[in-house]
């Protein structure tokens, strides 16, 4: 750990145990995605690959054209480059850091208009992701429909504990919207988990199929941002879908600049194969209700013990609440960092920080964003680990919450400018001293 700058993300995955770091890309694909990978068309421009990956998105998600990208991040970095303008705004139900960044970059602003109990790791709101219709209304109009290029909903919100966005809010966001003459984009990274809790938890939906509900969410959206890395069960690549040709058009222009190929996109023909097989396995209720289910396992057992945790439990991951777990410390004493590292150190458990560190700072006062939730995020790959794994987990959650006292907080030592938590690098305090960043 000490090597590692207690920063998990610069652990050797060899040296980690149980790796809860993130269920992006660590999934384990099944033997008909295999099977998928070995019929790869690997043509430089119109690969049958990209046409079945195509047909897929089309089908399951709904959205008339696609552009693939290496990952995610690359489908927010060219919709940003596409519609964001200096001076604009972007209301979103809470950031993510990879997509706030490329806003930024752009000129844009974020505001946040998520629902005030999203913020709150107690509150028990069945949908803690919806987007508060009066904040999105007086962002709006404070700012005007003009400068808003589109709303961006993430189903389900990552930093607020993978809380999931109800069918009932969408319609609202899409009403409103519509009324202004504004796009509503979706970060869809997990929307299939959000389709499985508006199956549990959303009135009129318990009889529908996963499949159904999915296709229904994404026709409140004019297009999404997709890490396929997450839902469609693969260890790399995504997209960015839309229905406005003119959207598609630019997004083939810039895509051929910082990926690749329109029909490729930074994917090789069988990693496309890949996700077209995925697409059609994650909408499978049996497998989502088995995903989500070990999620609560892991979230029941650190409940029972009274350690503290976002409720309700999410879809991806267990998140610690940080600050009711080390109240001895200030968030610039960089808990959840602490908290993960010493988890580490306990049990060969790698987790991730979601706090004052991934919030980073701000571009303008350069000041630490202090952000209300600080978090360490317990993250489980899909058909990885046992429930045995979990128990392991919950044993050494369990034990640090009994010894939390000795947990001292971190200073900084290395910053990067952008993105920090990925690579920044950290000392612990002094026994005794407290030294704030």
């Amino acid at each position: 750990m000490a090597e590692a700058g207690y920063n998990t993300f610069l652990l050797r995955s060899e040296d980690v145990y149980i790796d809860l770091l993130t269920d992006s890309g660590t999934n384990a694909m099944s033997d008909r995605q295999w099977s998928a990978m070995m019929m790869g068309d690997e043509a430089y421009a119109g690969a049958r690959s990209f046409y079945n990956m195509e047909r897929a998105v089309r089908e399951i998600y709904g959205f008339k054209h696609m552009v693939p990208t290496h990952q995610g991040r690359g489908a927010e970095h060219l919709i940003s480059r596409i519609l964001i303008r200096p001076g604009h705004v972007i209301p979103g139900n809470m950031y993510f850091t990879t997509t706030r960044v490329h806003q930024e970059m752009q000129g844009g602003m974020f505001v946040d208009v998520v629902i005030d109990e999203a913020h709150d790791p107690a509150a028990q709101h069945p949908f803690k992701g919806n987007v508060d219709i009066f904040k999105l209304a007086e962002a709006i109009q404070t700012y005007g429909a003009q400068n808003v290029p589109y709303v961006n909903v993430a189903c389900t919100v990552n930093l607020a504990g993978g809380q999931p966005v109800s069918m009932q809010n969408l319609r609202d966001v899409r009403e409103l919207c519509a009324s202004h003459g504004i796009r509503v984009w979706c970060d869809a990274t997990r929307a299939v988990e959000n389709a499985f809790f508006i199956k549990d938890r959303e009135p009129g939906y318990a009889d529908k199929p996963v499949r159904a509900i999915l296709h229904e969410m994404m026709s409140y959206f004019d297009g999404c941002t997709m890490s396929a890395k997450k839902d469609c069960l693969v260890n790399i690549g995504g997209f960015l879908a839309m229905n406005d040709e003119t959207i598609l058009q630019q997004a083939r222009e810039q895509v051929v600049i910082f990926e690749g190929m329109p029909t490729y996109g930074g994917l090789a023909g069988r990693d496309m194969e890949a996700i077209a097989q995925g697409i059609y396995e994650m909408v499978d209720d049996a497998y989502i209700a088995h995903r989500v289910n070990q999620v609560r396992y892991l979230g029941e057992q650190l409940r029972a013990a009274g350690v503290p945790i976002v409720e309700p439990i999410g879809g991806h991951a267990v998140f610690l609440d940080a600050r009711r777990f080390l109240p001895q410390l200030d968030q610039e004493e960089f808990p959840a960092q602490a908290l993960a590292a010493e988890l580490y150190i306990d049990s060969g458990v790698r987790a991730m920080e979601r706090g004052i560190v991934s919030s980073g700072r701000d571009p303008m006062t350069k000041e630490n964003r202090r952000p209300k939730l600080e978090l360490v995020r317990l993250t489980i790959p899909r058909r990885v680990y046992t429930d045995r794994h979990m128990d392991v987990v919950a044993w050494s959650v369990k034990s640090l919450y009994e010894r939390r006292e000795e947990i001292r907080g971190l200073d900084m030592v290395y910053e990067p400018p952008t993105l920090r938590f990925f690579s920044a690098r950290f000392e612990p305090q002094p026994v005794g001293v407290k030294t704030l960043a």
